[in-house]
C-alpha cells in the first residue's frame, strides 16, 4: 500500500511508528502488533530480507522497508528522512535494535572490537535514533511523539559475563531519563521497558541453559513475546500527557528477583 498516512498516535489513535530491529524477535513482535491495530510502521533493520518478511506477517497493514545500520549516522538521517517523505510526521520511535555481543566470554578476554561493536549498536545506535526522531517530533505540526526505548532487565542486574551488554543498557536507563527531560517542551514523551526472556531466537539458550551467578547452569522459563509487544502498544497509544516512564515485563518464574 502506497498511499500517504498522517495522524497522532500519541493522542490515543493509530499513527506513524517507526520500529528499530523489525526483522526479528522483539522488534519484529512489536511491528506485528502494530501494525496489526492500524498504525502505518516504518521497518528498520540490517537485512531487507527479514523486514520483507515481518510485512507479509500482516498484509493488509501499511508499512515502509528500509535497510537501516543504526551504528551509521547516515542510515539513520535516512530512515527518518524515508519516513517522512512516505508519511509526513513520525509519531512514535520503538528504539529497539541491539545485540548481545559474544555471548559468556569474561571480561579480561573480552575483545575490543567487540566491546565496541555492542555500543556502537545498543547505544550509539538508540541515541542516534531518538535525536533524529526528537528533531522531527519537535518541528512537526502537531508536535510531539512519543520515544520508547528496549532497555533490559540487564539495565539492573548483570548476568555473569556481560559486561557490554549490561553496561549499555544502564546507559539506556540514563538515556532515557535525560531524553524524558529535555522533551517535556515540545510534548515528546520518552519511556523504557526492560524486559527478562521473551521466547525469541536471541533467548532460545535461556530454555535449555544459562549461565547463573552461583556457577550453575540452569534452564530458565521465557515468556511469550507478544505479552511484551502488548505491553509496547498500550505504552505507545497513551495520550502524550501520560507516559510510562519505566516498565519491566518478564517471565514470571525467571531468577532475576533472586539473581546473584
Amino acid at each position: 500500500m502506497n498511499e500517504k498516512r498522517t495522524g497522532n498516535g500519541a493522542e490515543g489513535r493509530p499513527g506513524i511508528a517507526v520500529v528499530t530491529g523489525a526483522g526479528s524477535g522483539i522488534g519484529r513482535a512489536v511491528a506485528v502488533e502494530l501494525l496489526r491495530a492500524g498504525w502505518s510502521v516504518v521497518l528498520a533493520g540490517r537485512r531487507t530480507e527479514t523486514l520483507t518478511q515481518t510485512a507479509a506477517l500482516v498484509p493488509e497493514g501499511t508499512s515502509l522497508a528500509v535497510r537501516t545500520d543504526v551504528s551509521r549516522p547516515e542510515d539513520v538521517a535516512g530512515l527518518f528522512s524515508a519516513a517522512v517523505r512516505r508519511f509526513g510526521r513520525v509519531d512514535l520511535l520503538f528504539n529497539n535494535a541491539g545485540t548481545f555481543g559474544p555471548g559468556g566470554v569474561p571480561v579480561e578476554e573480552l575483545p575490543y572490537d567487540a566491546w565496541r561493536h555492542v555500543v556502537d549498536t545498543n547505544l550509539n545506535g538508540a541515541f542516534l535514533c531518538a535525536q533524529a526522531a526528537y528533531r522531527q517530533m519537535k518541528e512537526q505540526d502537531p508536535q510531539g511523539g512519543r520515544i520508547i526505548n528496549n532497555g533490559s532487565i540487564s539495565a539492573h542486574t548483570p548476568r555473569p559475563h556481560s559486561v557490554a551488554y549490561t553496561a549499555t543498557k544502564h546507559a539506556l536507563t540514563g538515556l532515557t531519563k535525560s531524553l524524558s527531560l529535555d522533551g517535556r517542551p515540545y510534548r515528546i514523551a520518552v519511556g523504557q521497558i526492560d524486559i527478562g526472556n521473551a521466547a525469541t531466537d536471541m533467548t532460545a539458550r535461556m530454555e535449555t541453559g544459562a549461565l547463573q551467578a552461583n556457577g550453575e547452569i540452569a534452564p530458565e522459563p521465557v515468556m511469550d513475546v507478544a505479552d511484551v509487544a502488548r505491553t509496547v502498544r498500550h505504552m505507545a497509544e497513551l495520550p502524550l500527557e501520560a507516559n510510562v516512564q519505566f516498565a519491566t515485563v518478564l517471565a514470571t518464574t525467571m531468577p532475576y528477583v533472586g539473581r546473584g
